[in-house]
């Protein structure tokens, strides 16, 4: 199966990254490289370094760029500090982070990240460490129904982990399709009707199984710190949760002073390190939702980092 994504905010991230030709740039979640050629095709002389986890975005990746000075890295982009390091990177001008699954895993039914279609139990966007199949069958209980409700936000949290316990006393759950309907069976009918009602926890199960929140946390302050003054950091997000962690760290970034409010003067010292491009997240035009219903929950946030 080719390897098709449509990327997402494609040139509003271009114009958040507002680049240098000269620069270095780094796309850590490159995925089918629709970001990272775009922005190779703004370099003149400048360097790309493409960053992806999977081992099939990164093969891609390669052919996609070997026109451009771009260099593909296999790795997580929480490492974007040591992958800089291997290259004798000090500092770059600006980095992207595209947080989504792309179209391809969402797709290709064997990867396991779709309940539309019937494949084995997988999710894992690395293609290697613990799977879908691993916590839906050996978590327990407590477990299962704590990820549905704080990386879903499912109120049905506890009645889907308890028949996925139940059912799975039977024979193991293997398959997408039959965990879409145990999580069918264990919400009320009316929800059903009114929308598919799976999404929210294998959205929870997927960032359990990639350690999501975890990478993200790690990623958005090591990116950051590569960062040179003036370099910019854009970040999509796709969901509530997600956009709120890098909501929040952009935030912290940006705070200058944390002295009470009742002291005549500032001794802490404390000095904002960026600051916000754009107040309000960037979300996709019309006409882009058009042609892409994937982008309709994206939002882009873009921060420089200002002094040293």
């Amino acid at each position: 199966m080719e390897f098709k994504h449509i990327s997402v905010l494609l040139n509003e991230s271009i114009e958040g990254l507002n680049i240098n030709p000269d620069g270095i740039y780094v796309d850590a979640t490159a995925g089918g490289a629709g970001h990272s050629r775009e922005i190779a095709k703004h370099l003149d002389g400048g360097r790309l370094i493409a960053i992806d986890r999977d081992p099939t975005a990164v093969e891609v990746a390669k052919g996609r760029l070997q026109e451009f000075n771009a260099t593909v890295v296999k790795s997580n982009y929480s490492e974007i500090d040591e992958v800089l390091k291997n290259l004798d990177i000090d500092k770059v001008d600006g980095v992207l982070l595209d947080l989504g699954v792309s179209s391809y895993q969402l797709d290709t039914g064997e990867r396991g990240f779709s309940y539309h279609v019937d494949a084995p139990l997988d999710m894992r966007m690395s293609q290697e460490g613990t799977s879908a199949y691993d916590i839906i069958n050996n978590y327990s209980y407590e477990q299962l129904s704590q990820i549905i409700f704080e990386f879903g936000e499912e109120k049905f949290s506890r009645s889907i982990a308890s028949r996925i316990v139940k059912q799975r006393e039977n024979a193991p759950i293997k398959t997408t399709l039959e965990l879409a309907e145990i999580i069918k069976e264990s919400v009320p009918a009316k929800v059903r009707r009114e929308k598919n009602p799976c999404k929210k926890t294998f959205q929870a199960i997927r960032i359990a199984v990639n350690n999501e929140f975890e990478h993200l946390s790690t990623g958005l302050d090591k990116a950051f710190s590569v960062l040179k003054p003036g370099g910019r950091l854009a970040v999509i997000t796709f969901h509530s949760l997600e956009d709120r962690i890098v909501k929040q760290r952009f935030a912290g970034w940006c705070k200058g002073c944390i002295c009470p409010p009742d002291f005549p003067q500032c001794i802490c010292g404390k000095k904002p390190q960026g600051q916000l491009i754009n107040k309000k997240p960037i979300e996709a035009t019309q006409e882009e939702l058009e042609n892409n219903n994937r982008s309709r929950s994206a939002k882009l946030r873009v921060i420089e980092r200002i002094g040293e």
